[in-house]
């Protein structure tokens, strides 16, 4: 099997010729990087006859090292003393006087293939910025970790669109954020000048493994591509009191709080008999955000077959059983979440309340995921002209 070469190994391999004379603007990431670790900022700033003008930091800083819904500022790359515009505070798209200085946009993000992750709709905003101030865009593409052929989930509902959520998009939507880019120009009629350079080698059955590319950790809590595996449903927990693993080894995969019984949850989960995972009781004490400094029980999620495990119908069982054994003590969170002061959390991540409605009323996982079939149906078939990959 040849190997993958990621928008940013096809790129350092041959500029484009139309990037000759042009100054650069880079939309980046810590996990922007070459096969061989080269990052981008350093691959671009090297391209002859271009100028690396300006930086872009979505999320988490362009290092990586802030936690997430933590605001970031401007600030000054070390390396090249290049400005690195923020994305995620004040503002999450470039304004048009952080876009006058450049001739083109870059955008080199790695995406874990959730429609809460929100590097993908910082590229979108971005994308309609660049649109109005008549830059063209180039988006570097990259592995969705979790392949692109299964997708997931309910198709989420324009009202309540968020930064976690945009646009509607299933929870695992199968697609590369390259794709994502060619999707939402036209599906949004955002009309950007829009140009994606394709991945070599990459095909949409592969796991991240089979990939060969080095795995570096994209935000703070995706630590390893079996996080990414378990995130289209364990982020739902961020929508609830429970932990999610922040503040511990193996983030979304521990899942509890002081007033869950570990031994019991995971005994009611096996139950089920849900595809492709098991269930172990665990305690855990986060160092950080929800529960720090307290003993938690509950469970580890351990992926046993990713070709049937369903990361997001697993994680609402997950989370009505939760509920059920502990109606007292378990807690929708309260907003604010991701600059939305009004609507619930759980109810922006599954993109309306429908979900936790059922939940609440004590509908049959197998009726909740039968309700988003015909959704899925009209994805598939919606996204098929973006396709890049056999």
């Amino acid at each position: 099997m040849p190997p993958v070469r990621s928008g940013l190994d096809v790129l350092a391999s041959r500029p484009p010729h139309r990037l000759r004379g042009r100054r650069l603007g880079l939309l980046c990431h810590q996990a922007s990087v070459t096969r061989d670790l080269a990052h981008a900022i350093d691959v671009v700033a090297s391209m002859r006859g271009t100028t690396l003008a300006a930086l872009f930091a979505p999320e988490h800083g362009i290092t990586g090292a802030a936690q997430d819904l933590v605001w970031i500022g401007r600030a000054r790359d070390r390396a090249t003393s290049l400005p690195v515009h923020s994305l995620y505070g004040r503002r999450l798209a470039p304004t048009p006087e952080m876009l006058s200085g450049i001739d083109v946009l870059i955008v080199d993000l790695q995406d874990v293939g959730a429609r809460y992750y929100t590097f993908a709709w910082s590229m979108v905003l971005a994308m309609q910025a660049c649109a109005h101030a008549g830059v063209p865009v180039v988006v570097l593409d990259r592995p969705n970790p979790l392949g692109g052929v299964v997708m997931e989930g309910n198709a989420s509902d324009p009202a309540y669109a968020s930064f976690v959520g945009l646009h509607p998009l299933p929870v695992r939507h199968g697609m590369t954020i390259g794709e994502r880019a060619l999707y939402h120009n036209r599906a949004q009629a955002i009309g950007c000048e829009l140009t994606v350079v394709p991945m070599k080698g990459w095909h949409r059955a592969m796991r991240w493994e089979d990939t060969g590319l080095p795995w570096v950790a994209p935000s703070p809590n995706m630590p390893t591509p079996d996080t990414a595996r378990v995130y289209p449903g364990g982020c739902l927990i961020e929508g609830t009191n429970l932990s999610e693993g922040r503040g511990t080894t193996r983030p979304f995969e521990l899942v509890g709080a002081p007033f869950q019984d570990g031994r019991r949850l995971a005994e009611a989960l096996t139950a089920r008999r849900l595809p492709g995972v098991a269930f172990r009781p665990a305690a855990f004490e986060p160092q950080y955000q929800k529960w720090k400094g307290h003993f938690c029980e509950g469970v580890q999620v351990h992926v046993t077959d990713e070709t049937q495990f369903r990361s997001f119908a697993t994680y609402l069982a997950l989370i009505a059983e939760a509920r059920r054994q502990a109606p007292r003590r378990f807690k929708w969170r309260p907003p604010p979440y991701e600059f939305e002061r009004r609507k619930l959390p759980i109810d922006l991540l599954c993109g309306g309340d429908g979900i936790r409605r059922s939940i609440e009323r004590g509908v049959p996982l197998a009726d909740i995921e039968r309700s988003w079939r015909p959704g899925l149906a009209r994805f598939a078939r919606a996204r098929r002209p973006y396709l890049l990959y056999s």
